[in-house]
């Protein structure tokens, strides 16, 4: 079943339940100015308030743009009221559009099914590259230096997910997280394993060691 993400800055998201319509299941988390927490695979929907605890709404929009993640997702600016120069604003920061908030997921989900998800889908060609390590999206193949990296579906996954976040300890929540595995519940030393399997993959290409381990918190990948 495909997946469309959807992102909202305003905290509602937290209780939005995901909705499953025309073979396309609907999902939606909070994002902050750190970006996505969780592997972003699929259409991408960001609603972004005018007004952020933490930074501005067009802060935000820009951060998201500027994102690899996010590039290309659909930006609806949130304002608080209708004004003609906060619209010229949004578009301009890199919106896509405009809705006036507060929004419920009633809204959200009757404006993002309004516009077909599968025009925002990452382009088929479309490659990801950071320091020495490449990942074609569209072949699902990773490559260090040129070299193919044998990988199973689950640790092709958890490597893009470690090349989202580059340089940022990750705990073992964070990744199953990050890779929605919550449910059913999987036991956190099960990441050791993804661990240990991306590590010999990473090691045969040619790539040493720049999975890291960090005692007491997590793993990191050190990317330059």
């Amino acid at each position: 079943m495909d997946v469309v993400n959807i992102f909202l800055t305003d905290s509602s998201a937290e209780t939005m339940d995901d909705f499953v319509h025309a073979g396309r299941r609907y999902t939606f988390a909070r994002i902050g100015g750190e970006g996505p927490q969780r592997l972003v695979e699929g259409p991408v929907w960001a609603f972004v308030d005018w007004v952020l605890p933490e930074l501005a709404g067009l802060e935000m929009c820009r951060r998201l743009r500027s994102d690899p993640r996010t590039s290309e997702a659909h930006i609806t600016m949130v304002l608080e009221e209708d004004d003609p120069e906060d619209r010229r604003r949004a578009l301009k920061a890199g919106a896509d559009d405009y809705m006036l908030g507060p929004v419920d997921r009633t809204a959200v989900l009757d404006r993002v099914i309004a516009v077909d998800p599968l025009q925002q889908q990452r382009s088929i060609g479309q490659r990801f590259e950071v320091g020495d390590l490449t990942i074609d999206m569209a072949a699902l193949q990773a490559r260090w230096s040129g070299t193919p990296l044998v990988l199973p579906p689950n640790e092709f996954r958890l490597l893009l997910y470690f090349a989202e976040n580059p340089n940022r300890v990750m705990t073992r929540e964070q990744l199953i997280a990050g890779l929605g595995k919550q449910e059913p519940a999987i036991d956190a030393r099960t990441v050791d394993v993804w661990i240990g399997r991306l590590r010999r993959a990473l090691k045969a290409a040619g790539a040493g060691n720049p999975l890291r381990t960090v005692r007491s918190l997590g793993y990191v990948l050190d990317l330059p």
